[in-house]
């Protein structure tokens, strides 16, 4: 039976309000925000120094877009590279953990408290391990952020399935690595994915943090701290902004990865409703 192009229409409009009304808020409230700060900041004539104008930042922007730019692709290969090492050793650990369930608790208790701790400042020790310049210092601070909350999210995903999963498998003669493979890893993928949504945060905060302590001089950190020290706090703002949305734009290709690899989940279907 063919369908009429109105009928063809419908969800299309359906799926159009749907994202109007999920970005709209969005929108409305970062306007909201800045307008009020660009009030604030000009009525009580608040000093550079404390705050600039949201106008100062984006006129400090569009003049060192190419310089703010290039600092930021430095960046964001150390974080890549971080986010990537953390999460393969996380997720290697964690597929250790799963076959021994005994251990994994005092193992995951351990992992929670050393999580506790300023892991910012192993920046200068790695600076000394691996060279001020060498963009493994800056990574290796981000995976160690990103590892621990990889580890403790995987191994809960790998080890809560279900009992009545885990019988029919162990009826079939599925072997361990069969078990892995087909039962624990896809019921690891929610907690997996909500430890990368934050990890992706984290080594983009650890790495910024990490070139304050000193880096290659195009680095976006390095960029930051050099503005506020001259001082030209528009443009320590200008390069904080673009920081900023380099942890959403991680954030959104995270969610978007999640979406793609397990568009089966209820979760995803949920945020949709």
């Amino acid at each position: 039976m063919s369908t009429t192009p109105l009928a063809r229409s419908v969800p299309s409009a359906a799926a159009l309000r749907t994202a109007v009304g999920r970005f709209l808020p969005v929108v409305l409230t970062a306007v909201v925000i800045l307008g009020s700060w660009q009030l604030v900041v000009t009525i009580f004539d608040v000093p550079s120094f404390i705050v600039p104008a949201p106008v100062e930042i984006s006129a400090a922007f569009r003049s060192e877009f190419g310089t703010i730019m290039s600092a930021s692709v430095v960046t964001v290969r150390a974080v890549l590279l971080g986010l990537f090492l953390g999460a393969v050793a996380g997720v290697t650990v964690a597929l250790a953990l799963s076959r021994f369930p005994g251990v994994s608790g005092p193992v995951l208790t351990a992992a929670v408290i050393i999580n506790c701790a300023p892991i910012v400042a192993l920046a200068p020790i790695f600076n000394n391990w691996f060279g001020v310049t060498n963009p493994m210092s800056k990574a290796g601070v981000a995976a160690v952020m990103v590892f621990f909350p990889v580890l403790v999210n995987t191994t809960r995903g790998l080890l809560q399935v279900s009992p009545l999963h885990l019988e029919i498998m162990q009826s079939l003669a599925a072997q361990p690595r069969q078990v892995a493979l087909m039962l624990r890893l896809p019921n690891a993928l929610p907690y997996l994915f909500n430890a990368l949504k934050l990890g992706s945060t984290l080594a983009v905060i650890g790495v910024i943090v990490t070139e304050y302590f000193g880096g290659p001089s195009n680095a976006l950190g390095v960029y930051i701290a050099y503005q506020a020290a001259l001082p030209r706090f528009e443009f320590a703002w200008a390069g904080i902004a673009v920081a900023s949305a380099l942890g959403l734009l991680l954030f959104g290709a995270t969610s978007l990865l999640e979406r793609l690899l397990m568009p089966w989940h209820e979760s995803l279907h949920d945020s949709d409703s």
